[in-house]
C-alpha cells in the first residue's frame, strides 16, 4: 500500500502515529492523486495506495496517570513532529490521523476525550482514529481481512477480527499473563539458569552461564531483578539468550517449543473460521528465528487448521496510516468499537 516516491498530484496527506514503550513514532503519507498509477494494482483490503513521506520518532514514551494515557504529553510529543512532516513535504492539510496506542484499550479514556479538539485545533484534523496498538499491529500486518495477528514483543497480545467485531485474547502482562512473549521467555529461562544454580531438575547449563555472563552471580539475580521498574524489558533481554542455546540445549528448546504453544492457544481463541482466515505473527519475536518460528508454525497447523500463515506485510506504524488512509477515503471496513478502534470524526 506504502510506495516511496513524489506524487506530481495535489498534495492530499494522512497520519499514522504509533505510540508504546520505546516511544512515539510518527509517519506522513501522501495520496495520490486520482488517474491511472494511483491504486494500480493494488488489493482493497490494503487501502488505498500512499506515497511515504517521512517518518520522526522520539525516544521517550508518552506518560500514563490516574487518568490513563496523558493525551496533553501525547500531543507535545505530536504535533511538533507533524508539523515538521510537514513543512519538509509541502504538506498545508491533513485528511485523516490514525493514532494506535499501547493501552489505549484500558487506559485510554481521556485520550478519547480530549486528543481530538486537540488535534482539530492545532492541525484542522477533521478525522481522527483512536486505535489499540494491537489494532494497528493487524492493519499493518493484515490489512482488511478475517484472521488473527499475534502480537510478540515484551509482551504477548492476539487480536482477531471477522471484521463484524474484534476478540482479543491475553495482553494481560507479565504479572498475570503475556503468555510466550518476550519476558515470559526470558523468565522461564532465568528459572532453568538458577535451577542449574541449586542443582533442581529442569535446569540448564547453557542458560546458567549465559544468565550469569550478562546479569552477574546467579546468586545476584534478585537483588538485581526486583528492584526495577523495567522487569518486564529486561526479561525479555534474555529471550535470545534463549533461542541462542535452543539448538544444542533441549532446557531452552524447550521453552521455545511451550511459548510457541502459548501463542498458539491465543491466537486459536480469536482467530474466525472460514478459509479465507490469515494468521502472521509481528513484533520483536518474530526475530527469534526458527528455534521459536518451526515449533510456532507446528502448532498454529494443529490448532488453527484451517488459518492460512502469512508474514506481516507492514508494521504498527503501517497499519496507522493504513486506517488513517481508509478514514480519509471512507473505506474504513474494520470494525469499529470504542476501546479497539474509535472513529472520533469521519467527516
Amino acid at each position: 500500500m506504502t510506495r516511496a516516491g513524489a506524487d506530481r498530484g495535489p498534495r492530499r496527506a494522512v497520519l499514522g502515529v504509533d505510540s508504546g514503550g520505546s516511544g512515539l513514532r510518527v509517519a506522513l503519507g501522501l495520496i495520490p492523486s486520482p488517474g491511472p498509477a494511483a491504486g494500480s494494482g493494488a488489493d482493497s483490503a490494503d487501502g488505498p495506495d500512499l506515497v511515504a513521506a517521512g517518518r520522526s520518532r522520539t525516544e521517550e514514551p508518552v506518560r500514563t496517570g490516574p487518568r490513563g494515557i496523558d493525551p496533553g504529553h501525547l500531543a507535545e510529543q505530536l504535533l511538533p513532529r507533524a508539523r515538521d512532516l510537514m513543512a519538509r513535504t509541502g504538506v498545508t492539510e491533513l485528511s485523516a490521523v490514525a493514532v494506535g496506542a499501547a493501552g489505549m484499550a484500558t487506559l485510554g479514556d481521556a485520550l478519547r476525550a480530549e486528543l481530538p479538539a486537540a488535534l482539530a485545533r492545532d492541525l484542522g484534523v477533521r478525522r481522527l482514529a483512536l486505535a489499540a496498538d494491537a489494532v494497528t499491529a493487524y492493519a499493518g500486518a493484515l490489512g482488511a481481512r478475517p484472521g488473527a495477528v499475534i502480537a510478540a514483543g515484551t509482551g504477548l497480545i492476539a487480536v482477531g477480527t471477522d471484521l463484524g467485531s474484534w476478540r482479543r485474547a491475553d495482553g494481560w502482562g507479565h504479572l498475570l499473563g503475556d503468555c510466550g512473549g518476550g519476558a515470559w521467555i526470558g523468565r522461564a529461562g532465568l528459572e532453568a539458569a538458577l535451577r542449574e544454580h541449586d542443582g533442581r531438575t529442569g535446569g540448564s547449563a547453557a542458560l546458567l552461564a549465559r544468565a550469569e555472563a550478562l546479569l552477574g552471580p546467579a546468586a545476584a539475580l534478585p537483588g538485581r531483578l526486583y528492584p526495577r521498574p523495567d522487569r518486564p524489558a529486561v526479561l525479555a533481554s534474555f529471550a535470545p539468550e534463549v533461542a541462542a542455546c535452543a539448538a544444542g540445549d533441549p532446557v531452552a528448546a524447550g521453552i521455545l517449543r511451550a511459548a510457541a504453544g502459548h501463542m498458539a492457544d491465543s491466537a486459536a481463541a480469536v482467530c474466525p473460521g472460514g478459509r479465507d482466515a490469515r494468521i502472521a505473527l509481528t513484533g520483536g519475536l518474530s526475530r527469534l528465528g526458527d528455534a521459536l518460528l518451526v515449533p510456532l508454525r507446528e502448532e498454529l497447523a494443529r490448532r488453527v487448521p484451517h488459518a492460512r500463515q502469512v508474514p506481516p506485510s507492514g508494521d504498527p506504524l503501517d497499519g496507522a496510516l493504513r486506517i488513517a488512509a481508509d478514514l480519509a477515503a471512507g473505506t474504513l471496513t474494520l470494525p469499529r468499537d470504542t476501546r479497539m478502534l474509535h472513529v472520533a470524526a469521519d467527516g
